[in-house]
């Protein structure tokens, strides 16, 4: 069981590494690019939809948000993509682990907008 748990996560992060390069490919479409950069953004983000700290609730984007958005994303790219992919993603996670800030950044402002917004809604009621 064990073994099967690491198994599943290491094709995870490699997902995650073959979509992080798949939205630099000029062959993707926009639409596609800007749904497999929210997937990346999301999942390298430490920044959840629902806080860990919440039982039970706090590891659905982890165990089912995650996995379903990279099942979706590789479902949108085309295959001689993944393909490319896979092999950079194969030499990436040998070297280095990829740093984007930019989509941090914009995960963590955005969720800071959203909680003033949710400040400023409580104080004005």
């Amino acid at each position: 069981m064990l073994n099967q748990l690491k198994l599943w996560t290491r094709k995870l992060k490699k997902q995650l590494f073959i979509l992080y390069l798949a939205y630099k490919d000029e062959r993707v479409s926009w639409y596609t690019k800007l749904f497999t950069v929210c997937v990346v953004a999301y999942a390298f983000s430490p920044i959840d939809l629902i806080p860990d700290f919440i039982p039970v609730l706090g590891y659905i984007d982890d165990i089912i948000i995650v996995p379903l958005g990279i099942m979706l994303a590789l479902k949108m790219l085309p295959k001689n993509v993944i393909e490319d992919c896979t092999i950079k993603a194969e030499e990436l996670i040998q070297n280095e682990k990829p740093k984007n800030w930019v989509a941090g950044s914009i995960i963590i402002i955005v969720c800071y907008l959203f909680l003033c917004g949710a400040v400023l809604l409580f104080l004005s009621s």
